[in-house]
């Protein structure tokens, strides 16, 4: 997980930004977060309607805030959920397939994304 941190007053941003949203700074050097952190909220989408467009296919599925070991709190999709999720659980970034273009039978792209997954 590459993110970014600044030179001026020490803040970590992810994703990479070429100027600080705290001071305003542009001293910015790439930063490798630990990938863990905890669930500080989340919500889980389980109605098609809700669902943009590539997520119809994975409805239901748990959004969450999570706030990194490293200072930052980020949006992004739970995986491998086999217990209740709750405010305070411990997490970690993994890569997942997000969704595929193409029909069956025809070739497409696979795109991938970072998830979180529980660790105890």
């Amino acid at each position: 997980m590459i993110g970014a941190e600044c030179g001026d007053c020490d803040a970590k941003m992810f994703p990479p930004r070429e100027v600080c949203g705290g001071c305003g700074g542009k001293t910015i050097d790439k930063f490798k977060f630990s990938g863990k952190g905890e669930v500080s909220s989340f919500t889980t989408v389980e109605e098609v309607k809700y669902a943009p467009e590539k997520f119809v296919g994975v409805v239901p599925y748990v959004m969450a805030l999570v706030k990194l070991e490293e200072g930052p709190t980020i949006t992004a999709q739970l995986t491998d959920l086999e217990a209740e999720v709750v405010i305070g659980m411990p997490v970690e970034m993994v890569t997942r397939k997000l969704y595929e273009t193409g029909s069956e039978g025809e070739r497409g792209l696979v795109w991938y994304s970072y998830m979180f997954r529980p660790y105890f």
